[in-house]
C-alpha cells in the first residue's frame, strides 16, 4: 500500500508523468495506471475484461467444444483443461494454457448448483441411510451395515447394526428407529435403494416396492427421495454416518454378538440427544397401535424328498413328514420360521447365507428310527441335537454292542421319542442309566399298564371278585415242587 501511495502522490500532486514515475520506481507503467485508478497492490487485470483479446477470441470455441465433450466422453474419460488446450492449438489459435484453464474454470462455476439453506421444521423430516463398517464379534474381525436415521431439526441420531443389507433389515431398522424415538417423522429422505424402489419414473415420482409401500402405509409417512448421484440431498444423514465411524466406533468395538454392539452404540448417541428433540416427538406422527413385521413372507416354498426347504437359496431340514409339501418361510435378520398348513408345530432355523444349509436331524427322528445304518451315519449330529441324557445312552451302547448294534438298539429310542416324546423317553433313560437296566428295555417297558375296565361295565356276578396278581416268585414255588 505504500507504493501505491508514492505512485499517486507523485502524479496527483507532484504532476510527474507516467513514464518517469515507472523508470525511477522499476514498475510497469500498466501498474502505475492500475494504482492511479485506485486498484490495490497485487491485483493484476482480471482476465476476460476489455483489454484481454486472447481470452476473448478463444472463449466461444472453447466453450462450444466443452458443451460438445458430453456425447465423445464418459465416466472417468473426460475431457480436461490440457486436452482442451491441445484442441484449440490444432485448430489454430496461438493461446496458452493458463487462458483455457480459466476459461474451463468459469465454465464449470456457472454450471454448479447453488445450494439452499433449507429451514428444518419440528418433526418434519428425517433421512436415512446404510453405512459400512467393521466390528469385532466373538473376537473376528467383520464387516457389519449400520443403519442410521437422523431427525433433522434436532439432529437426534438413530443407529442400529446388521449382518446384511437387505430389505428386511432396511425394514427392521423402520421399526426400531420409530419405537425408540417414540414417534414418527411426517416426511423420510432416502437413496433410490432397491429395497424401497421397483423403478424410477419421470422426475421425484418412484414405483415402491410393495413391502416398502407397505411401512410406509402403515407407519403413514410419506417417503421422498435424493436425485440419482446426488447425495448432498441428504447430506445431514450422509456427513452424520461419516461422523458416527469416526466418534463412536473408533477404536473397533467388539462384544459377543451383533445386538451388544448396536445397543452400546445407540447408548452412545442417546447421551448426545439435545433438548430439541423434545419440539420433534411433540410434532411426530404418533406411533400405531401394532408394528410393522420386518420379517420377509415366503408362502410357497416347496419341500423337497430330503425333507429340504430351500429359502432364498439357502437349504433349512423340516420334519419328515412336510416332505414333498409346500410351507411357508418367514425370514427375519438372524432366523428363518418355516411353518405347515396342518401343522402346529414351527420349525426355526438361524439365518443360512447364500448357499448354506441348516439341518437338525431331530426333524428325521421318525425315518432314523427304520433305518439303523442312516443312523450310524449321522449319529453324531443327531446325539448333539439331542444332547442329554441321549449321548450317555449312545455312548453306552456303543461301548457295550459296537456302534453297528448300538444303532439297531437306539432305533427303539427314536421309535420311543416318536412315540411317547423326547422329554418322557429322557425320564425313561436317567432312571435306566441309575439303575443299570438295558435301554431299549427302558423305554419299551416303563410307564405301561394293563387297561382297567370300569366296574359299572362288569358283570354283577364278577364285580365284587378281586383278582391277585402274580409275581415271579410264585412261579418258582411252583415250579420247587416239581420233581
Amino acid at each position: 500500500m505504500e507504493e501505491v501511495y508514492v505512485v499517486r502522490h507523485r502524479h496527483f500532486v507532484e504532476r510527474t508523468p507516467i513514464r518517469q514515475i515507472a523508470r525511477e520506481m522499476g514498475i510497469d507503467r500498466n501498474t502505475v495506471r492500475r494504482y492511479l485508478r485506485g486498484a490495490p497492490a497485487g491485483v493484476g487485470k482480471p482476465r476476460g475484461v476489455e483489454g484481454a483479446p486472447v481470452h476473448d477470441a478463444v472463449r466461444p470455441r472453447a466453450e462450444a467444444i466443452l458443451e460438445d465433450s458430453k456425447r465423445w466422453t464418459a465416466g472417468k474419460q473426460r475431457l480436461t483443461a490440457a486436452r482442451l488446450h491441445e484442441l484449440l492449438r490444432g485448430e489454430g489459435f496461438d493461446v496458452g494454457y493458463t487462458v483455457v484453464k480459466d476459461i474451463v474454470r468459469e465454465w464449470k462455476r456457472k454450471r454448479k448448483e447453488v445450494f439452499v439453506p433449507l429451514v428444518y421444521k419440528a418433526g418434519d423430516l428425517a433421512e436415512v441411510d446404510f453405512f459400512e463398517v467393521f466390528v469385532d464379534v466373538g473376537g473376528e474381525r467383520r464387516k457389519a451395515h449400520m443403519f442410521v436415521m437422523r431427525v433433522m431439526h434436532s439432529g437426534r441420531d438413530f443407529a442400529w447394526l446388521y449382518p446384511r443389507q437387505d430389505q428386511t433389515c432396511f425394514l427392521d431398522g423402520h421399526v426400531r428407529a420409530f419405537a425408540h424415538l417414540g414417534g414418527v417423522p411426517h416426511r423420510i429422505v432416502y437413496d433410490n435403494l432397491k429395497a424401497a424402489v421397483r423403478k424410477m419414473l419421470v422426475g421425484s415420482d418412484r414405483e415402491l416396492t410393495v413391502r416398502f409401500l407397505s411401512l410406509a402405509t402403515h407407519y403413514v409417512f410419506e417417503p421422498c427421495f435424493a436425485r440419482p448421484r446426488e447425495g448432498h440431498d441428504k447430506g445431514g444423514v450422509e456427513s452424520r454416518g461419516k461422523a458416527i465411524r469416526w466418534q463412536e466406533l473408533v477404536p473397533i468395538p467388539s462384544g459377543l454378538d451383533l445386538t451388544t454392539i448396536a445397543t452400546a452404540l445407540l447408548s452412545r448417541l442417546d447421551a448426545r440427544a439435545t433438548e430439541r428433540f423434545e419440539e420433534d416427538r411433540a410434532a411426530m406422527l404418533p406411533l400405531p397401535t401394532t408394528p410393522f413385521v420386518a420379517e420377509r413372507c415366503l408362502p410357497q416354498v416347496s419341500v423337497s424328498s430330503r425333507s429340504l426347504a430351500k429359502v432364498e437359496s439357502a437349504s433349512y431340514s423340516v420334519w419328515s413328514t412336510w416332505a414333498r409339501t409346500v410351507v411357508t418361510a418367514y425370514v427375519g435378520i438372524d432366523e428363518v420360521r418355516l411353518v405347515a398348513r396342518d401343522d402346529k408345530r414351527v420349525v426355526v432355523h438361524p439365518r443360512q447365507p447364500f448357499g448354506g444349509r441348516a439341518v437338525d436331524y431331530r426333524h428325521f427322528i421318525r425315518e432314523l428310527a427304520r433305518k439303523p445304518q442312516a443312523l450310524r451315519q449321522v449319529a453324531d449330529e443327531l446325539i448333539a441335537a439331542l444332547d442329554e441324557p441321549f449321548a450317555a445312552a449312545w455312548r453306552l451302547l456303543v461301548d457295550q454292542h459296537g456302534p453297528k448294534k448300538a444303532a439297531r438298539l437306539f432305533a427303539q429310542v427314536l421309535r420311543a421319542i416318536e412315540d411317547r416324546g423326547e422329554r418322557e423317553v429322557a425320564n425313561d433313560i436317567v432312571a435306566a442309566l441309575a439303575t443299570g437296566e438295558p435301554i431299549q428295555l427302558a423305554v419299551r417297558t416303563r410307564h405301561q399298564t394293563s387297561a382297567a375296565l370300569p366296574a359299572a361295565s362288569l358283570p354283577s356276578s364278577l364285580a365284587s371278585l378281586e383278582v391277585q396278581a402274580g409275581v415271579a416268585a410264585d412261579y418258582d414255588e411252583l415250579l420247587g415242587g416239581v420233581s
